[in-house]
């Protein structure tokens, strides 16, 4: 696991929770924001698997062949 998926994870939990809340206090823009966060930490969390897949493609072609 790499920092973008970990960020992106917690943003996209922060996200529910502040979603969550607005939802609690009626506030529209709360939840949008919430949701926005969520999207966010969706396709940041998506950059890492990117990132951690080339990396392990990268590790596997330069491992020795027997």
């Amino acid at each position: 696991m790499n920092k973008d998926q970990v960020e992106g994870k917690l943003k996209e939990v922060g996200g529910k929770i502040q979603e969550g809340a607005g939802k609690l206090v009626d506030s529209k823009e709360q939840q949008a924001k919430g949701l926005a966060n969520q999207v966010e930490g969706k396709v940041q969390n998506a950059a890492g698997d990117v990132r951690e897949a080339a990396e392990d493609a990268a590790d596997r072609a330069n491992r020795p062949r027997p």
